[in-house]
């Protein structure tokens, strides 16, 4: 992984921590979550503030995440907003952690200049030992504090100015004078600097797991249904309606379009289909030649057509599906037949435009793997696994190539191949709204007949 880390594919953007107070902060919290501690002097956190260095110190990649299932958080800076989540569990706890952060902030801000903020994306879940069990996760919410307990006692506090203000005899009250003046010593002027977190909670109603080898969790659709990475007989009886894994591919591919989740590249607007499709059978050109060892350091789209032209007879179906459907694009050839037991049909798909638009791209990252820079922007971490296992050869020319068509400008990217998603390195998660926003003001209305 050596070649990633150099070029910041793989650990960029994460927060250093390099001096001797931050570092006494992380460790109080550590201690304070898990009762571990770190004698590292420099480290790096990601926006949970989960250390890599740390992982391997304590030998336990998931010393912030038990079971993978409730994760914890340690936040020594708002700067943390801007780093990746490593070892990520679910698709969502990035976006939740992010939208925590972004909507309060100025309290963390002011929070984190004194002292460090822990906390957990709690659900009701904490031991998912069966997939079936991962369908009772409904809602996360986040808790946080800092160690010292300021966001906690600044609400008692609160409180106490209240009775204060309104008990007739609490300016006679020496036992309540003295809870304020000791609580105000911890928390400061209240009254002025208002020590008010929001509470948050997310609903986790379509999402993927990394538990059970990879599954993708559809709820909050029309067609409700799982898709699994492995066999559908190994994971057992889900409580949903339907349950695909990969081999189920008309089934899937039904699942999408009833759903109306994706649009063929070559119909969507404001896109290169043309160029999106040859870049595509570039990176299958590319694996093939790899697997012939040949040496691809600086490989260009000329050098890959003269590989392709090399290996034409060893070029698979989903290339030679591509191949028919940029010549038909070009108008040099006729409508191509292309199904969806085809093995390129989901190389030619890309989400439509909602909510659920980053968790479509990356299932549809992980059906089509030869395209390695989908695979890379959508799905890291099956990308990484990937990674490991291939030929120096293909792992050199991926690093390059990412290094150079796709860090110099993500943003350009991302818009000329998902067009209408703001940014694949987000998640957004649907907020849980409070009573009055669900039901109104006067109560739940139901429809008439029901």
């Amino acid at each position: 992984m050596h070649r990633l880390i150099e070029k910041g594919l793989m650990f960029g953007n994460l927060v250093r921590v390099d001096s001797s107070v931050l570092v006494e902060r992380y460790n109080r919290a550590l201690t304070h979550l898990t009762g571990k501690k770190t004698g590292l002097d420099v480290f790096h956190i990601d926006i949970s503030g989960y250390s890599p260095e740390i992982g391997d110190e304590l030998d336990d990649p998931l010393y912030l995440n038990h079971h993978g299932v409730n994760r914890q958080f340690i936040l020594l800076s708002t700067d943390q907003m801007h780093a990746p989540l490593l070892n990520a569990k679910f698709s969502t706890s990035r976006g939740i952690l992010r939208q925590f952060i972004e909507e309060n902030r100025s309290e963390l801000f002011a929070l984190t200049a004194f002292d460090v903020v822990a906390g957990e994306l709690v659900n009701s879940v904490y031991l998912a030992d069966t997939p079936a069990r991962l369908f009772d996760i409904r809602q996360i919410k986040v808790e946080a504090d800092t160690t010292n307990e300021t966001i906690a006692t600044a609400a008692k506090l609160g409180t106490l100015i209240d009775r204060f203000k309104t008990e007739p005899d609490a300016w006679h009250d020496d036992v309540l004078i003295a809870q304020m003046i000791g609580m105000a010593k911890r928390t400061g002027d209240v009254m002025r600097n208002p020590v008010n977190v929001r509470q948050m909670s997310f609903l986790q109603e379509n999402y993927w797991t990394d538990h059970f080898g990879g599954m993708y969790i559809f709820r909050g659709v029309a067609h409700p249904a799982a898709i699994v990475a492995r066999d559908k007989a190994e994971i057992g009886t889900l409580p949903i309606d339907h349950v695909f894994d990969f081999r189920d591919r008309t089934a899937i591919a039904k699942f999408l379009e009833m759903n109306d989740l994706v649009e063929s590249i070559v119909d969507a607007r404001g896109v290169d289909a043309t160029a999106i499709l040859q870049q595509k059978m570039d990176f299958i050109v590319m694996s093939v030649a790899a697997t012939m060892d040949e040496d691809l350091t600086g490989a260009r789209r000329h050098d890959l057509r003269r590989l392709g032209r090399q290996y034409a007879q060893l070029l698979p179906a989903e290339w030679q599906g591509l191949a028919e459907l940029v010549r038909w694009a070009e108008n040099h050839g006729p409508w191509p037949k292309i199904t969806s037991e085809h093995p390129c049909y989901f190389y030619t798909l890309r989400a439509k435009n909602h909510a659920d638009a980053d968790l479509v791209n990356m299932l549809l990252a992980e059906l089509t793997p030869l395209d390695i820079r989908q695979l890379f922007i959508c799905h890291k971490e099956v990308f990484y696994r990937a990674y490991a296992t291939w030929p120096d050869e293909k792992k050199t020319y991926v690093a390059d190539f990412l290094e150079r068509e796709y860090q110099v400008d993500k943003a350009g990217t991302r818009a000329a191949l998902f067009g209408h998603e703001a940014g694949m390195e987000e998640m957004p998660v649907p907020r849980q709204p409070d009573l009055i926003t669900r039901v109104g003001p006067w109560g739940a209305v139901r429809p008439r007949g029901r």
